[in-house]
């Protein structure tokens, strides 16, 4: 006769939220200089109203992520590009401890861009190993507003 393994409500609530965020493809988003942050579909740039138990699922429990930082530029011609690196940093992380991660690699590609044409720079956060495209992320990016901001001083 086998045994049964015991109930362990952690790991069952662990694996609720990750398939409550991978149902609804969520990613945590901030852009600067407006400060705005909040979740988002990244699939359908559709805004994720904020409640308890999606923070909860984002902040309580240790993911895979992979963040998407990115500078968006306009050159003295009006066009528009951006200067992007996706990085994926080995292990799970809760979402407290990914500051230093976002922010070392946010104030290289800041530094890197020319000051002249920034124009808005921001992240992408995803809980999850999902590698975005240059054409996925730029989508985000306008759903949030991000070429509406005001240029950076």
């Amino acid at each position: 006769m086998s045994k049964r393994k015991p109930n362990n409500m952690r790991v069952r609530m662990e694996r609720v939220s990750r398939a409550k965020l991978n149902a609804h493809h969520v990613a945590v988003i901030q852009i600067d200089p407006s400060g705005r942050q909040g979740m988002i579909n990244w699939k359908s740039c559709e805004s994720i109203r904020p409640g308890q138990r999606m923070a909860e699922a984002v902040c309580d429990f240790a993911h895979r992520w992979t963040i998407y930082v990115s500078v968006q530029c306009r050159d003295q011609n009006g066009h528009r590009y951006s200067k992007s690196v996706e990085v994926a940093p080995q292990g799970n992380y809760l979402a407290a401890h990914l500051e230093n991660v976002i922010e070392e690699t946010y104030k290289d590609l800041v530094a890197e861009s020319n000051p002249n044409h920034r124009v808005a720079s921001g992240w992408i956060a995803i809980p999850a190993e999902v590698s975005l495209t240059e054409e996925q992320a730029a989508r985000v990016f306008d759903a949030v507003g991000v070429w509406g901001q005001q240029r950076v001083a």
